[in-house]
């Protein structure tokens, strides 16, 4: 339990303002991760009707785009698909509301770097930009957690 206490305490910055401040960054991405990019392709209640996706369902497309990456990728493209999906949806939402804000970023820096060096790279930077401000994200709140307006803030405040 101590682990998982340590992993959920966010680092609290000197002054509220800055943690309010902060939250900004992560609320926004983890709505646009959510409910835009990753609505899109993993079945959730706010999942647009003409994706015809099932709660928790991949896209059809989704799996064929990941096993054209190769090597690992194309030896499991379902799984991979489904745990890429499922970062941006679920990762999103644990974003936007500052639950289990280290784990859910580390999810997102790991789908990112997939994004960015597997898929987009080579249709040039401009491409690269949407995942790589993800990922710069999801690296800040990987060390500093939620901060004081999160859910983990409120879990642990009261824990050494």
């Amino acid at each position: 339990m101590k682990l998982l206490t340590k992993i959920t305490k966010p680092i609290l910055l000197p002054h509220w303002s800055q943690d309010l401040f902060i939250a900004i960054p992560r609320i926004v991405c983890g709505y646009l991760l959510a409910f835009n990019f990753g609505a899109d392709k993993f079945g959730m209640p706010w999942s647009p009707v003409d994706a015809n996706l099932g709660l928790f369902e991949v896209a059809f497309w989704f799996p064929g785009d990941v096993a054209n990456y190769g090597g690992i990728f194309a030896i499991a493209p379902a799984f991979f698909a489904w745990m890429g999906a499922f970062a941006e949806a679920v990762g999103g939402l644990l974003l936007l509301f500052g639950i289990q804000t280290r784990i859910a970023s580390f999810l997102v820096i790991c789908t990112m770097l997939v994004a960015i060096f597997m898929q987009q790279i080579q249709n040039g930077l401009w491409n690269c930009l949407a995942a790589m401000g993800f990922l710069w994200v999801a690296m800040f709140f990987l060390i500093l957690g939620s901060g004081r307006f999160g859910i983990d803030y409120l879990l642990t405040k009261n824990k050494g």
